[in-house]
């Protein structure tokens, strides 16, 4: 178990300094132009596969870090750089990370490497699970996977919305429901290999912000795919629902069960946003990040009656208290990655801590700055009122700042907090 330590290592900053400066040099000349046009930068992409940074390589090496700081170190630095962009790079990870969270090793080795592709034939992989009616409320999942066992096959049939790359990936992993009466502990997640018949990308959704990243609806009608794409295999969920009936049982009925805790069953979307919530607030440190430091420059070199503008006490206090909260919110998310790493239990909901702090400050951080540079904060010559734009996604994908706090109360409490 490797030890904590806030000091990152000869290695990690080496990492560091070289995602920097890809995000310097690369990523933030682009981030305006993208914004404006709402299309995935596919050249920046395979910029970053080029250099080694869209690779599977790159991650793993990352997300296998013993100290736990990989991920959300190159997750900071990135969108620093830009977060349409950056979520453009780093969104075909929620797709992995599903894979890694539910899946057997042969799935793994055999569809990680396709979500990624290579330097010349770049492809990106998409996470369906929000639909039009189930966002927040996983266990109202309609789209429905049934097993058609005289062929080996699952035939899935539902609409997924808010999918990152969705209709455009080349992989996607779809949660759907296997039993109903389940609710959230019925689900199961599907690899749907590219070219599979029945899956069509639906509406492309226009964003206030992250707009570079593509975002749509993905409709199943009648989608096939064999046994093996099953995350886990069929033994493997066979048994959870069986455990998860039998407690389902014990507790009264199917939907009377208390909310999870130590050793209950969980389902398959949450282990994955379980495990890319401090990630995500990783993400919102690095757009915070990027705010400050404009603000900061332009406070320091711009005048008004004669002085800097950080001469003014309340511009300077303001400074103050944007620093202070980026860097509350980078030691939660390193903490939260540092417990889940050294396989630590949250037993106070640490990993939704990290992301409810680090995206609420976001918000706040970002409008803070375009109040500091003024008229001039407001128009789209300065970066912040993009920043401040693409900071609104925080407290609302992979779980909005309510639920984060729902999550933080109910396993603080102990008790079924609706």
């Amino acid at each position: 178990m490797a030890e904590f330590t806030m000091e990152l290592n000869d290695e990690q900053r080496e990492v560091r300094d070289w995602l920097h400066g890809f995000a310097a040099d690369v990523i933030r000349p682009a981030a305006a132009e993208w914004d404006e046009r709402e299309e995935t930068p596919w050249p920046v992409i395979q910029e970053a596969a080029k250099v080694g940074i869209y690779s599977l390589d790159f991650y793993a090496q990352q997300y296998f870090d013993p100290t736990g700081l990989g991920i959300p170190m190159a997750m900071e630095e990135l969108f620093w750089g830009d977060a349409g962009i950056a979520l453009s790079i780093v969104g075909t990870g929620l797709a992995a990370v599903g894979v890694l969270a539910n899946g057997t090793e042969e799935q793994i080795g055999t569809w990680i490497p396709q979500m990624y592709g290579d330097a010349t034939d770049v492809k990106v992989a998409a996470f369906c699970s929000s639909e039009p009616d189930a966002g927040s409320d996983v266990a109202s999942m309609r789209t429905r996977a049934v097993y058609d066992e005289a062929k080996d096959e699952w035939v899935i049939n539902g609409t997924k919305t808010w999918a990152t790359n969705g209709g455009i990936a080349n992989v996607h992993v779809v949660v759907a429901s296997v039993d109903p009466e389940l609710g959230s502990k019925g689900h199961a997640s599907f690899i749907i290999p590219p070219g599979t018949r029945g899956l069509a990308q639906g509406q492309k959704f226009k964003k206030h912000g992250i707009r570079a990243s593509h975002t749509a609806e993905v409709v199943l009608d009648g989608v096939r795919v064999p046994g093996s794409c099953l995350l886990g295999g069929k033994e493997k969920l066979d048994e959870r629902l069986a455990r998860a009936r039998e407690r389902a049982r014990a507790a009264g009925g199917a939907g009377a069960s208390p909310a999870e805790g130590p050793g209950r069953v969980k389902n398959a979307a949450m282990a994955t946003f379980e495990a890319s919530r401090p990630a995500v607030g990783a993400m919102a440190v690095g757009t915070a990040r990027a705010a400050y430091e404009v603000a900061l420059e332009y406070a320091m070199t711009r005048e008004q009656f004669g002085r800097p503008v950080i001469d003014n006490q309340g511009v300077a206090f303001q400074l103050a208290d944007m620093r202070t909260q980026i860097d509350a919110a980078r030691l939660l998310v390193w903490r939260a990655s540092w417990m889940a790493v050294s396989g630590k239990r949250f037993t106070a909901a640490e990993g939704s801590m990290s992301k409810l702090f680090a995206s609420e400050t976001a918000k706040k951080v970002t409008a803070q700055a375009i109040q500091i540079l003024g008229g001039n904060g407001y128009t789209r010559e300065y970066p912040v009122e993009r920043m401040h734009r693409d900071a609104a996604i925080y407290t609302i994908f992979e779980g909005t700042s309510e639920i984060q706090r729902l999550v933080i109360a109910r396993t603080l409490s102990g008790m079924p907090i609706r």
